[in-house]
């Protein structure tokens, strides 16, 4: 607790205790990020929130085909302990709050950080932080699970049930409606859809066995959320005000809480990314700052720890400077404005309580309806859950083409001055170290080279004996840990063992806005002409190649391609170059679009291209979206795409009337 003293007043006032401050790092490799790491803890950052490369969240090591470019790009490398003790160096673990955005391996990555700190002389129940641990939203929104949901929830309440024993200060699952908002949930879906992951969740572990009936309240209580907030503030609030009352309702009602500070919600926010834009980006700092109030004003469902994005987020990888101006945005809240002097500022509000009653009406109805499914499991598997989020993010998209939903410099006012901060836009983000994926692979052979294989091989084989059984698989894990095993081993194991799974995309059974606007109708238009010319129905293959499971962009223009009347050929997430090639030999394409968020275009894209030629298809174009930074998109232009799509081009209609320019171009029409 501070004191009005310890603020720089004087009056000797208590006040709330400030949030955890966090910001989302990691990048190249365990060094670079251990490095940012002290950095940012020296500029008065109080907890860290790891970022993973993409695959160590899939479960790769970075020789694996598919990790291909993708080595260090969205996050840290980690395949063996020897990372992680590099990772945390000079970090005493027993003292830190530590977020671990990790999902489909967080039993793996929690394994690595016990041992990692227990070689610092850290006891297990000092540590303190989360694993995100919530695989049902990465079927619906960022893509990197690794295996199908029951055998994902097992492992999912194994850690649950492990941490609860052993590290007991530990959030072993962060429930994540952050990426569900992403995605296109509305306030209600974000709200519902959480939750039913909770309760789903929840059953597991009590039905499991795993864990005492007199120690399930340890369990609830160890539950915490990730949410998001976008610039609509008010809203953002009330939704979060019926959150509290929600889980406080599930709690006590459904398991029987009756601790009421047991039944606490305790969250952690991320603010909105989605509505951040390339255009303009300056104006990213207001909607952040903005953002950020919606889950801070409210003292009665404040977060509890809090990372805001940097401005220049949808241009490319944020700067450590970038970083730091978004750490000094909350500390300027935090300890310069009166925000924490006061109790609750909308209790008593009519308003206020009256939007709070709409969402936890709507959301409680929600929820409902997923129940009487089965669950979150079975509405994931049957894909209403998807196809509901890219039927709300067409909704959305639509609004913003419309100009119904104002994006200020993007569909309104538009007139700008040149702005100093993008003067010089391949100064204005971070490259990636170029060798991280070199560096990685020699590190890794380096790490197999000096370790005990035999005691791998013995490790691995008892993982393996296990998963074959119900025992809880975290002993295993560190077993494997101790031995020397990396990710894509001990995840390997467990392929082998659950099989490899593939969520449906939502996109089939989307509507999307065929019905209305001249503008589609145009386009409609002209992809009818262009088809009799070709002699056949336009198809457009939308490939998402790499490991990059961020699909809500290709979901969209997919939806909106079908809209405009292309046959539209989409087959979800984590394809190879060679696979992409295959379909669109096989589906006798038009046209191919290729979707890239994790920076991996320049290793990636090339390799498509250079797949079509081999395979005669040299008039064929290729199209790619993404977050392309201008000197990237000039270079992959001059070696053969045919158009680059970036953030800016908002107007999918527009985009999609591009594309059949570009096929027209590509046969001589």
């Amino acid at each position: 607790m501070t004191t009005e003293k310890d603020r720089g007043g004087g009056a000797g006032r208590a006040f709330d205790r400030p949030w955890v401050m966090r910001t989302y790092a990691g990048h190249s490799s365990a060094a670079e990020s251990n490095a940012l790491f002290r950095r940012n803890l020296a500029k008065g950052q109080t907890g860290l929130s790891v970022a993973f490369d993409l695959p160590t969240q899939t479960g790769y090591d970075a020789d694996h085909p598919l990790a291909k470019g993708e080595v260090g790009k969205v996050g840290v490398p980690v395949a063996h302990l020897g990372d992680v003790r590099a990772l945390f160096d000079q970090i005493p673990l027993a003292q830190m709050n530590t977020s671990m955005t990790i999902n489909a391996t967080a039993m793996w990555l929690l394994a690595l950080y016990q041992v990692a700190a227990q070689e610092q002389g850290a006891l297990p129940d000092e540590l303190t932080g989360t694993t995100q641990n919530d695989i049902v939203k990465e079927y619906l929104s960022r893509g990197t699970y690794a295996f199908p949901p029951d055998a994902s929830l097992r492992l999912s309440t194994d850690l649950i049930a492990y941490t609860v024993s052993n590290v007991p200060k530990w959030n072993p699952i962060n429930i994540c409606s952050y990426h569900l908002q992403e995605a296109g949930a509305t306030p209600v879906q974000e709200l519902a859809f959480a939750l039913s992951t909770a309760i789903a969740v929840l059953d597991r572990v009590r039905d499991g066995g795993q864990v005492p009936a007199e120690r399930f309240g340890d369990v609830v209580q160890r539950i915490s959320f990730f949410v998001n907030a976008g610039v609509r503030f008010i809203e953002e609030t009330c939704k979060m005000r019926a959150f509290v009352r929600l889980w406080d309702d599930v709690c006590l009602n459904r398991y029987g809480v009756t601790d009421a500070k047991a039944r606490r919600l305790r969250y952690g926010v991320q603010v909105n990314s989605l509505g951040l834009t390339e255009a303009q980006p300056e104006n990213n700092v207001q909607r952040i700052v903005l953002e950020m109030l919606g889950v801070t004003l409210s003292k009665n469902a404040r977060a509890r720890a809090v990372q805001l994005p940097a401005w220049n987020e949808a241009l490319g990888l944020p700067r450590p400077w970038d970083q730091q101006w978004s750490l000094r945005m909350q500390q300027v809240l935090a300890y310069e404005s009166d925000l924490l002097e006061y109790d609750d500022i909308f209790d008593g509000s009519h308003v206020i309580e009256a939007k709070v009653d709409e969402l936890v009406g709507g959301a409680q109805a929600e929820i409902d309806r997923v129940r009487a499914m089965g669950g979150a499991v079975v509405a994931v598997e049957s894909g209403y859950l998807k196809q509901a989020l890219v039927a709300s993010h067409a909704e959305r998209r639509q609004r913003i083409e419309s100009g119904e939903q104002v994006v200020v410099g993007v569909n309104k006012f538009e007139n700008t001055e040149p702005s100093p901060l993008t003067a010089d836009l391949d100064a204005a983000i971070q490259a990636v170290d170029p060798e991280a994926e070199a560096a990685a692979l020699k590190s890794l052979q380096e790490w197999r080279s000096q370790r005990d294989n035999k005691a791998v091989e013995e490790a691995l084989g008892k993982l393996r004996e296990a998963a074959k059984g119900t025992e809880n698989l975290m002993q295993a894990t560190l077993t494997c840990v101790r031995a020397g095993a990396t990710t894509g081993e001990w995840s390997g194991v467990l392929r082998e063992m659950f099989g490899e799974y593939r969520a449906p995309t939502g996109v089939s059974g989307s509507v999307g806005v065929s019905g209305g606007g001249e503008a589609i109708a145009a386009v409609r238009a002209k992809v009818t002409s262009t088809s009799e010319e070709l002699g056949g129905r336009l198809r457009f293959l939308v490939g998402k190649p790499g490991l990059d499971g961020h699909s809500n962009g290709a979901e969209q223009v997919a939806v909106r391609a079908r809209d405009v009347g292309f046959e539209v050929i989409y087959q979800g997430i984590r394809l190879t170059p060679e696979q992409i090639v295959a379909a669109a030999v096989a589906e006798d394409v038009h046209c191919v679009g290729l979707s890239i968020l994790s920076g991996s275009h320049m290793e990636l894209v090339p390799q498509v291209v250079a797949g079509l030629r081999e395979a005669g298809l040299e008039d064929v174009p290729v199209v790619i979206g993404g977050i392309v930074p201008d000197a990237d998109a000039r270079t992959l232009l001059g070696a053969g795409v045919a158009a680059v799509y970036t953030p800016k081009d908002y107007d999918l209609t527009g985009m999609m009337s591009s594309v059949v320019e570009v096929i027209r171009h590509a046969n001589h029409l």
